[in-house]
């Protein structure tokens, strides 16, 4: 056989495999695609998260930073071919991505680190590595007196600085959601929290996009009050910008923050192996560190630093100053809701 037919033939075994086997073509034709969040949760991944994963799994990561809402819309629109390999959602998405099979049940019989997180993290279509803590923020240089309640944002001391996010984001939807239970209302009963976003009106400067803009905001100096995730602020503290954290009394809004194997990945190990790695003890124990004050999961990893100061001492004391709020009933109604909101509720 002379060295041009042995290439031919070469040439058609390969076509003949990648028909065979689209999965095995596709995953080595591109490298693992993670959806982060945007802002200061791309920034963490990338310090922290990107570099311990390579280190484990030989592999390499591209970052896609957004909302979760665009990533199931993403996935949804190449089911077959999808081109995210694992997707980072709060309750509301990560319940819809589920009902919509677009992911894997992860799989807990091999994993290291699954049986160490504490029991609200063991979500068996995909574990929680983080969770998100939602407050008040503030600049300190021009809000004097500490807010301590979500009622202070109508304060008309703070006409035209308040700073909140649209609907599409969790930090969004939950802040609607928990000042219509401070008027009477629920998850199932919004209508008025949407009459006391119509009365914050005159306070609002600015109606960010995601949590990451309304963080940049601040950095801006165009807001200085609002709500805000407890970790966003943080990189903005180690940058020198002006900006602090404060617990309102009707009790801080939690909720964990799932990672998951996208169906039809063709990268599922690495996809396993950086959900892995989001698990593990020395991971979760850096994130928390400074600047990025992320709260770890893990049962190994005990709570300290700025998170024990501001937040809580351990996982029970947080559980004990938190509100969870009802995800499966928030879900059934917030496509109308963002209608509405994006219709009513304009700076």
């Amino acid at each position: 056989m002379t060295l041009h037919r042995r290439s031919l033939l070469a040439g058609a075994l390969t076509l003949g495999a990648a028909q065979a086997f689209p999965g095995l073509s596709r995953a080595q034709a591109r490298k693992l695609v993670f959806a982060t969040f945007t802002g200061s949760w791309e920034e963490a991944h990338r310090a922290v998260l990107v570099p311990a994963f390579r280190k484990s799994s030989g592999g390499d990561v591209i970052l896609d930073p957004m909302l979760s809402v665009d990533q199931i819309a993403k996935v949804q629109a190449a089911r077959a071919n999808p081109p995210i390999d694992v997707m980072l959602h709060d309750p509301g998405p990560a319940l819809t991505a589920i009902a919509q099979d677009l992911v894997e049940p992860y799989p807990v019989a091999q994993s290291a680190h699954y049986g160490d997180l504490i029991a609200d993290a063991q979500e068996p279509m995909g574990p929680a590595p983080f969770f998100q803590i939602v407050g008040l923020t503030y600049n300190p240089e021009k809000v004097k007196t500490p807010p301590t309640s979500w009622a202070d944002l109508w304060k008309p001391e703070y006409k035209g600085r308040v700073g909140i996010t649209n609907l599409n984001s969790t930090l969004g939807t939950g802040f609607l959601v928990e000042i219509a239970r401070m008027h009477g209302g629920s998850e199932t009963d919004v209508e008025p929290g949407f009459k006391a976003l119509e009365a914050l009106k005159p306070n609002l400067a600015a109606v960010a996009a995601n949590p990451g803009a309304l963080a940049a905001l601040y950095q801006q100096e165009q807001v200085d009050i609002g709500p805000g995730n407890f970790n966003a602020i943080q990189i903005l503290k180690a940058r020198g910008v002006p900006v602090e954290f404060a617990i309102p009394k009707e009790g801080i809004i939690a909720f964990k923050t799932t990672i998951h194997i996208v169906k039809n990945t063709p990268v599922k190990e690495l996809a396993f192996k950086l959900i892995e790695a989001a698990l593990s003890p020395e991971v979760q124990a850096k994130l928390m560190q400074s600047p990025y004050l992320i709260v770890p999961t893990n049962r190994k990893v005990a709570i300290e630093g700025a998170i024990a100061k501001v937040l809580a001492k351990d996982a029970d004391e947080l559980k004990r100053r938190s509100v969870f709020q009802d995800w499966a009933a928030i879900n059934r109604s917030r496509s109308a809701w963002i209608e509405r909101f994006n219709r009513e509720i304009r700076v």
